[in-house]
């Protein structure tokens, strides 16, 4: 049952999320990586920086760091980017250099490949899939600094990391953008809809553009979401919903190609949240909106977290917790909603005026979907479910 092949990108529009390979390529990956790794061509960097001390003085111990390119609104670290500002106050704070390297491909793989002589000092960016499979492989750390995580819901600690080796620094919700014009057409239906609906409405899952779950993040947390909300909330085949909806809903192989065939030629875009208030910082305001599942008025959504975490192996362990510690500070946390488009994870960081002036969602309204699994469930089921939908998307 082949989903609508999706058409060449009209427009891009400037929101950003993490690239990030889904889990079914991540086991392909380390495969290969294992059959090379002698060759030393098991990773590749889209970019790299170095931030150096106030002195520059290059006797000073460095730390490396993975990350992904368009992390603080990217290009990887380019001078003038938030990240590079970042870095370089924690490089002159701390009298300490800081090197840089944003990955082309996946992170958990990369670090899997260099795991009995590691690069990196610290990744950021693992989130809430792909967390727990680095912790099942004894990739990290625990974090020391405890206190750090009293400004942080718990909630989030528990759905990023079964062994506390993660620390989340931001989250967000998935959601489905629509168009006004879709919002009109449905007499406002859209709004307060479930996955029920796409389910029973083909012309709804006409409109619709989902990331392939077996070849980006996003679409990966969608099916995560979907499968868990019919087995915790309506106790019925999960599969029910792709069986109906694969023949006419657009698959795309991640999500940016998804975003840029919205709002044409699909009206929905299996999306963020925080999209709206994005549009209302660039001018684009009230072009369209965003919801998630709403059942007899529980709000039901999963809950994007991304995290940070100390490499096993690495030398430079004060240093290390000392970046976690600055990473979690305000000055660091107050970037992420302009820079990011996610909530920061420390409570006490207010939020910029665009969020609450662009009629998003409250966060603390939706259900999370995240809870009814822990993180190292989740990472166990993930694997059979795609394996499941793959089988429904070929028949």
């Amino acid at each position: 049952m082949t989903s609508a092949p999706i058409p060449a990108a009209r427009h891009r529009r400037r929101l950003r999320r993490p690239g990030r390979w889904g889990t079914a390529l991540i086991a392909v990956a380390i495969a290969l990586i294992v059959v090379v790794a002698g060759l030393a061509l098991y990773y590749s960097y889209v970019s790299g920086c170095a931030a150096s001390g106030a002195n520059g003085n290059p006797t000073e111990p460095t730390i490396t760091i993975y990350t992904y390119a368009s992390l603080l609104g990217g290009p990887c670290c380019t001078n003038g980017t938030p990240a590079a500002g970042v870095f370089a106050n924690f490089s002159t704070e701390y009298h300490a250099r800081v090197q840089v390297d944003c990955l082309s491909g996946n992170l958990v793989s990369t670090l899997y490949a260099q795991r009995n002589s590691p690069a990196a000092d610290l990744v950021i960016g693992l989130d809430e899939i792909t967390a727990p499979q680095a912790e099942a492989l004894g990739l990290l750390q625990p974090y020391s600094d405890a206190s750090d995580l009293a400004n942080i819901n718990s909630s989030l600690v528990r759905a990023i990391s079964t062994d506390g080796e993660v620390i989340p620094y931001e989250y967000g919700y998935l959601a489905i953008d629509y168009t006004n014009a879709f919002y009109n057409a449905t007499r406002g239906a859209i709004a307060n809809s479930t996955f029920a609906d796409f389910a029973s409405n083909s012309s709804w899952a006409r409109g619709l553009v989902y990331e392939d779950p077996t070849t980006s993040i996003t679409g990966e947390e969608f099916l995560a979401w979907e499968v868990l909300y019919y087995e915790s909330v309506l106790h019925e085949n999960w599969t029910t919903f792709w069986s109906k909806i694969l023949p006419y809903a657009a698959a795309a192989p991640d999500w940016s190609t998804a975003f840029s065939e919205f709002p044409t030629p699909y009206p929905m875009v299996v999306s963020y949240t925080t999209d709206p208030a994005y549009a209302t910082y660039y001018g684009e305001g009230g072009t369209f909106r965003s919801t998630v599942t709403n059942d007899n008025g529980t709000l039901y959504g999963w809950q994007t977290i991304y995290g940070i975490g100390i490499v096993k192996g690495s030398g430079h362990l004060a240093l290390d917790n000392a970046f976690i510690h600055y990473f979690l500070s305000g000055s660091v946390q107050s970037q992420l909603p302009l820079s990011e488009w996610e909530y920061p994870a420390n409570d006490t960081v207010p939020l910029p005026p665009v969020y609450a002036q662009s009629d998003l969602i409250p966060p603390a309204s939706i259900h999370a979907l995240n809870s009814v699994l822990t993180p190292s469930e989740l990472a166990s089921n993930i694997t059979g479910w795609l394996t499941t939908w793959e089988s429904l998307a070929s028949a």
